[in-house]
């Protein structure tokens, strides 16, 4: 992810991923209120894997306070102490997120104004690592969340070499791509859990948001990246990238459906499944509604599509960038994301081509 001192920040253009964190607040509301209520916990522990440099952390950290402040009100419970574990890879931006600290904390008890927060302990500490090795010491979390992180997997699959003309899986991929990937997430996965297992206190309960898709055939679906793709191969054909690099660049994420969720977690045998569903968000309905309510302003229209599709290429540039530099170096970027937003506003004015963002959440208990 980009610093937050980036241009092109994860912490600036991060709203999609707020957006489903929203939208999946009656889950993880439910799953902070049961494991406090089973353990009522003098220090609730508490890890957010994957935090990045953004806003989205803190959310997160303020619906776990808000949800057991609640409960305290309501059942005349003593308030906790907090303390709160962000996770990032090592080269993750940690000082712009220690600096929000205050200001989050303030705020936090600015809002609420009673007595009990105002005696809010909450403390919060980075842990840099990545998530495929242990973070924590055995037993020591009440609850973690993750959002928008485990579908990163730890490497690049093999055997992509015939992956060529994508950087992902797509409709024109051969059948062994859609193998590599599922098993790559599959051994990641599974791994993820065994660690995390061993990290949980009993009965403590893990919530995970990630993108997904919606049907469990991966060759039957675009994924929004093939327009990337093009955007690359456009600057290959103009002699700015090596073909030879363009075909060996491949996007390290997988995107299951929740079937392949379920059936992990049920193979690897740490966890039961509390709650799992699927969420779409960015529908195709707000561009729908955009059209009726403009009439015949077409130039305003313009102007909007414009906008989104830069929007949305920004949030990719802030989540990409770091690997594409890796590969093909810092002198591409800017040309490859402004003809990706072109190629986003074209799509956005069919509406045939629109898709909802399909993500999956599942709440997990530790067995």
């Amino acid at each position: 992810m980009n610093a937050a001192d980036h241009e092109f920040s994860y912490a600036d253009n991060s709203n999609p991923q707020k957006a489903v964190i929203s939208k999946a607040r009656p889950i993880l509301e439910k799953s902070i209120g049961d494991v406090f209520s089973k353990t009522l916990p003098s220090c609730m522990k508490v890890a957010d894997l994957g935090c990045s440099s953004g806003p989205n952390t803190f959310q997160t950290v303020s619906q776990v306070i808000e949800t057991i402040h609640g409960i305290c009100q309501q059942e005349q419970l003593k308030f906790p102490e907090f303390e709160v574990l962000l996770n990032d890879l090592p080269e993750n931006d940690f000082n712009a997120v220690f600096r929000s600290i205050p200001a989050f904390l303030e705020s936090l008890k600015r809002e609420k104004g009673d007595n009990m927060v105002q005696e809010l302990n909450c403390f919060i500490a980075g842990v840099p690592g990545s998530f495929y090795h242990r973070l924590f010491p055995t037993r020591s979390l009440h609850f973690i969340h993750s959002s928008y992180s485990v579908h990163w997997l730890s490497k690049v699959p093999d055997g992509l070499e015939n992956n060529k003309g994508n950087i992902y899986m797509a409709r024109s991929s051969p059948p062994n791509v859609f193998k590599a990937y599922a098993d790559q997430f599959r051994s990641d996965f599974s791994n993820f859990l065994s660690l995390r297992s061993k990290e949980m206190m009993p009965q403590g309960l893990m919530v995970l948001i990630c993108m997904g898709r919606k049907y469990p055939n991966p060759s039957n679906q675009d994924y929004g990246w093939e327009l990337l793709a093009k955007s690359l191969y456009d600057l290959a054909q103009e002699g700015l990238v090596k073909e030879t690099d363009a075909d060996s660049f491949n996007l390290p994420l997988y995107t299951p459906c929740k079937e392949e969720i379920a059936e992990i977690v049920e193979k690897e045998g740490s966890f039961d499944i509390k709650e799992l569903q699927v969420l779409e968000v960015a529908s195709i309905d707000l561009l729908t509604k955009n059209y009726e309510q403009l009439g015949t302003n077409r130039e305003y229209l313009k102007v909007w599509v414009t906008q989104m599709a830069k929007t949305a290429a920004n949030s990719a540039r802030a989540a990409f960038e770091p690997i594409l530099c890796s590969h093909f170096g810092d002198a591409i970027i800017d040309k490859l994301f402004t003809k990706f937003a072109t190629y986003l506003a074209d799509a956005l004015c069919n509406t045939e081509t629109q898709q909802n963002v399909v993500n999956t959440v599942v709440s997990l208990t530790k067995n």
